[in-house]
């Protein structure tokens, strides 16, 4: 377990992602996808629980052109604040390109024919469906992804599977909201989603005010199965 630096697509630049390995061949990697509080403990046990179930894992830090190396607690108020002020500066279009970088380095060190996924937390649930429809990542996940609504214009270019854990009462993510993206998505070849009733934004946090334990393993062992059929 190691933060290993990444080249950017351009190759004009590196940035750090935090890496796991399994023990022995890797059946195949998972980048796992920051929420708005950086590449933070929660986040690497996000990495070191996949690695445990034989991927290689990497969480690129997305942040690091706006501040590298952040790690932020969203139980404190001050910490949970700064990571709004981030998220709102922070490009998303040059996020999918550094996710994109991170997908090649997981190819690099996986032994040939294995497959690469990703999974995703808040901000980084949005980016895992936007990750699906602009790159050939194999499969992925988004827990309580936001914004959703503004992107299911790119439903189209869904190529692969997507999994998405939905928190029904998410104060993030209206209901009309919720019900708009079911309209669009629940009949796409590709995609699936599972509502949790009464859960709210962040329920599968690794710890944690927002942890909700019980839908927290369920949503985590539908993850565990679709990337056991999808990914190897």
């Amino acid at each position: 377990m190691a933060m290993n630096e990444v080249p950017t697509l351009a190759d004009d630049g590196h940035f750090s992602a935090y890496v796991a390995e399994p023990e022995g061949a890797a059946r195949g990697a998972v980048i796992v996808i920051q929420e708005i509080f950086g590449v933070n403990e929660g986040i690497r046990r996000k990495c070191d629980r996949l690695a445990s179930l034989g991927y290689l894992a990497l969480a690129p830090d997305l942040f690091w052109r706006l501040q590298p190396g952040v790690e932020l607690d969203p139980d404190i108020p001050e910490q949970f604040q700064q990571a709004l002020e981030l998220m709102q500066r922070f490009d998303q279009d040059q996020g999918i390109g550094d996710i994109e970088a991170t997908i090649r380095e997981a190819r690099r060190r996986l032994p040939e024919g294995r497959k690469v996924g990703c999974v995703g937390y808040c901000l980084g649930g949005r980016l895992a469906y936007m990750t699906a429809a602009r790159t050939d990542v194999d499969a992925s996940v988004g827990y309580y992804p936001v914004g959703l609504i503004n992107l299911l214009h790119e439903k189209h270019a869904i190529a692969h599977p997507l999994l998405l854990h939905v928190a029904a009462a998410d104060h993030f993510v209206p209901e009309e909201q919720q019900r708009t993206v079911h309209g669009a998505l629940d009949n796409h070849p590709r995609v699936t989603l599972h509502d949790y009733l009464e859960e709210d934004h962040g329920f599968a946090a690794e710890m944690g005010n927002r942890r909700s334990e019980e839908s927290a393993r369920l949503a985590d062992r539908r993850t565990e199965a679709f990337f056991a059929e999808h990914l190897g």
